[in-house]
């Protein structure tokens, strides 16, 4: 299999570099109240990995002495967390812009009921797991019953404001393909969810981000187990998208562990693949001027982001219509 770093000398790009830290992704914990299918981050009820006070505290401190716009809450259940809510009030109190990566079926975990309303009085952005506007798929994924959930705490979202003309409170909902297949073209794939979860809910939301399923992690493991992996990295690599490389995302954020390590992205650092070339490593020594200047760790899971018309954080980077490996 050909390396990443070879298509991208192929097209000029190589080294991949920074052009700027916009966004801080903070991951906050592996502990989650589900346990899905397709999770890069092996998320789940058992899991210990939970970021302290102290940490969260060093996140706010970069946020006082640096100018990075945008906080990127994510997990895990971000909400399970028990510093989530000092994190979000902190950096909203220095005038950041924060997102919460929820599953939405968080919302009804005991002593968590009051999140929603936490979220809506701090202005906090809401990007939700919704793999699918079919109960069959959904819980295929993401297990029994959550599809229901989900449901509900979409209604109860849209009975705060969220995602409704005129709030500035914003619901976003992300999809994942069940398999080992590339997500279909977003603008089309919104527009069903809008109508589907419209009409039959009454749902309403700002905006689908479709995102591909990374062969890292419980992904990668249900792969090999039912024979996928080669067959899906091939498609990974022949619908390599040139086009797609400019808008990757680990190019404008840096990712925060739990234990306050940085990463290019969240999928390096489930990978371990922390920073290098001699920059700083721990956001206890964190300097903005030389990180958003860094060469950025790349490996074959990148093909996941660039296949296709993309994927990052916040879906599709590009409407071009992908280009096979011999295109490029």
């Amino acid at each position: 299999m050909i390396a990443f770093d070879e298509k991208l000398v192929q097209i000029g790009q190589w080294p991949l570099r920074s052009i700027g830290v916009e966004t801080l992704q903070v991951n906050v914990g592996r502990l989650c109240n589900q346990t899905c299918r397709h999770c890069h981050v092996d998320a789940g009820p058992a899991r210990t990995e939970v970021m302290t006070r102290s940490t969260a505290e060093l996140v706010l401190d970069v946020l006082r002495r640096y100018d990075i716009p945008k906080v990127d809450i994510t997990g895990g259940a971000p909400e399970l967390n028990p510093h989530f809510e000092y994190l979000v009030r902190g950096a909203r109190a220095l005038g950041r812009h924060v997102m919460d990566r929820s599953n939405l079926t968080v919302f009804f975990v005991e002593g968590k009921g009051h999140v929603p309303e936490f979220l809506r009085d701090h202005q906090t952005e809401i990007t939700a797991s919704m793999p699918c506007y079919l109960e069959t798929n959904v819980e295929a994924q993401r297990g029994k019953g959550v599809y229901g959930k989900s449901v509900e705490a979409l209604q109860w979202l849209n009975r705060l404001g969220y995602g409704q003309p005129g709030t500035g409170l914003v619901l976003n909902l992300v999809y994942n393909p069940v398999g080992p297949s590339l997500p279909p073209p977003q603008q089309a794939l919104e527009e069903d969810y809008r109508r589907e979860l419209g009409t039959r809910f009454g749902i309403v939301f700002n905006h689908l981000y479709t995102l591909t399923n990374m062969p890292i992690r419980r992904f990668l493991t249900d792969l090999v187990r039912h024979g996928n992996y080669d067959r899906y990295m091939e498609k990974l690599v022949q619908t390599f998208n040139p086009a797609t490389v400019e808008g990757l995302m680990c190019r404008t954020l840096l990712s925060v562990g739990w234990e306050g390590a940085l990463y290019d992205c969240d999928f390096n650092q489930m990978l371990e693949m922390p920073i290098n070339h001699g920059l700083p490593q721990h956001i206890r020594n964190f300097d903005a001027f030389l990180l958003a200047q860094r060469e950025i760790r790349t490996g074959t899971h990148c093909f996941g982001c660039t296949a296709g018309r993309g994927s990052s954080c916040t879906g599709a980077l590009s409407h071009a219509p992908a280009r096979t490996a011999q295109a490029a």
